[in-house]
């Protein structure tokens, strides 16, 4: 009988780690296909349902991206390249007060494959962000084919004018417009850049480095977390455990210490910010950062 006991116990545990992946994939499924919520999707009182972007202001911006160059080099055997990023990140704000779509999108394909490099879980919000990007570029298309004006989505500027004068935008119920869709993958920017950032950070007082996992999931609760509806939250608490290690990270920088990553990702980050804060303004002046 005891035998018998064991050797339940013996195929329990073997069995443990693949009840754990399938947990992860079906609660993923829940992260992929449920919407996102807004500020009325509640959760416990330790997920604040606030927006904080006033209150932790983006880094320290530095428009003069053309010194990058001398730190940045191709990474052989990768997908991902930071130059790639880079290049597309500085072509997108080539115009004074404005981001040129195309690029814009071209630098998130980039930081796509970034995302997908980090492991199959993350793979389903990377697929997402895709779908996104894939909805942009279909409305630039079909405004194209309609005859319309040929610069409407030539900038963010030039397709929120071009939006709100067709009547697409709502404030009060969802649509697929370009301006929501650029919403949500403008949230999601900031919290690559603040995760990003966080890896520049020294050991605390006791001498512990926060792993991408803990640092990850800091800067959801900031950027993203406020938006989303609680089971959605529990849920990404599963990919934050998933995330590899801080050296799988400084790998793909093509880096191999600490020391070397800080100088790339700081041009990285700067990059990203710089984007992000002329989209904010953008958005912001034309009432678009809470849209359904």
């Amino acid at each position: 009988m005891r035998a018998v006991v064991n050797m339940v116990v013996l195929r329990g545990t073997a069995l443990l780690p693949y009840v754990l992946l399938s947990a992860i994939l079906v609660l993923l499924v829940l992260v992929v296909w449920l919407p996102q919520g807004d500020v009325s999707d509640c959760g416990p009182a330790h997920f604040p349902c606030v927006m904080t972007y006033r209150k932790r202001p983006p880094l320290v911006i530095n428009e003069g991206l053309e010194f990058i160059s001398p730190l940045i080099q191709e990474c052989p055997g990768q997908s991902f390249q930071v130059w790639r990023l880079l290049h597309f990140l500085m072509s997108s704000v080539s115009v004074s007060d404005d981001v040129l779509l195309e690029p814009y999108l071209q630098s998130w394909d980039q930081l796509i494959i970034f995302m997908e490099s980090l492991g199959p879980v993350v793979s389903f919000f990377s697929q997402k962000v895709s779908d996104k990007v894939a909805l942009i570029r279909q409305l630039a298309r079909q405004h194209q084919e309609r005859g319309l004006e040929g610069e409407a989505y030539r900038s963010v500027s030039a397709m929120v004018e071009a939006e709100l004068k067709e009547g697409v935008v709502h404030f009060s119920h969802r649509t697929d417009s370009g301006c929501r869709t650029l919403l949500r993958l403008h949230r999601s920017l900031l919290w690559l850049a603040m995760t990003l950032d966080g890896l520049t950070h020294t050991p605390d007082a006791h001498g512990h480095l926060k792993t991408p996992g803990e640092l990850s999931r800091e800067a959801y609760q900031v950027a993203l977390a406020p938006h989303h509806s609680w089971v959605l939250r529990q849920a990404a608490e599963l990919v934050f455990l998933a995330l590899p290690d801080r050296n799988h990270f400084l790998r793909l920088v093509c880096v191999q210490s600490q020391r070397e990553a800080e100088p790339v990702l700081r041009v990285v980050i700067n990059a990203l910010q710089v984007v992000h804060v002329r989209i904010q303004l953008i958005l912001e002046q034309n009432g678009m950062l809470e849209l359904p």
